[in-house]
């Protein structure tokens, strides 16, 4: 049966627009977006499809490509359109940042790493650089690596935040793995930056580690 043939509050656009977004499954918020259906399956039950080959809806946003273009449905057009929106929320993420004091919002920090790390298939190392008041100058992805190592120069780093004229820096990289704790590499590298960014009076506010669910944070863990 088509969707617009449900009763109405059942129908994932009028639930949306009478309770709100937060109200819709993953599925349903994925079908909006679909808006139709093949033959004999509505765009919810492809919505449910998508996410079901891929475990969840997280696993299914951080899919290459290649790996969704082979979904029934889901041609270049929309695939370009649904890579479109997820860059809009990275954005938009982005610029809440540039209003706001790091230190009074640790959430959005964390939400915007997750959304700029969490899925990529290498380690990366990324910094956001702030000004004296804490707000965001610059989000740059300085170093890359492979699945399980990534090769970090404080010099490097030194040199850009002098560049940027920062007061701090909030440090960051994933962990493909998932596995979000950091090791002792991690460590060791976040006290040569510490030290280094220290000559130059630049703070180093906090060290996160991206994987699976929150980001570990080197700070509240007084590990700086």
């Amino acid at each position: 049966m088509p969707i617009t043939d449900w009763p109405e509050a059942e129908r994932p656009r009028e639930k949306l627009l009478a309770h709100g977004a937060s109200s819709l499954s993953d599925a349903e918020l994925l079908a909006l977006f679909i808006r139709t259906g093949l033959k004999g399956r509505t765009a919810l039950d492809l919505a449910r499809d998508w996410i079901s080959t891929f475990g969840s809806l997280r696993h299914f946003l951080d899919a290459t490509p290649r790996e969704m273009i082979a979904l029934p449905g889901l041609g270049p057009a929309k695939l370009a359109e649904l890579h479109a929106a997820l860059e809009l929320g990275r954005r938009h993420l982005e610029t809440t940042l540039e209003r706001q004091d790091v230190m009074s919002s640790p959430e959005t920090t964390r939400n915007f790493l997750s959304a700029r790390l969490r899925g990529l298939r290498h380690e990366a190392f990324a910094i956001l650089f702030r000004d004296h008041q804490h707000r965001l100058i610059a989000f740059e992805e300085l170093f890359r690596g492979t699945l399980d190592a990534c090769s970090v120069h404080p010099r490097q780093v030194v040199e850009r935040a002098l560049h940027l004229n920062a007061a701090a820096v909030i440090l960051s990289h994933n962990h493909p793995s998932g596995v979000a704790e950091p090791s002792g590499a991690d460590r060791h590298i976040t006290d040569r930056l510490r030290d280094a960014l220290g000559l130059i009076e630049v703070r180093v506010l906090d060290h996160l580690v991206v994987g699976e669910g929150r980001p570990v944070s080197f700070a509240e863990r007084g590990w700086l």
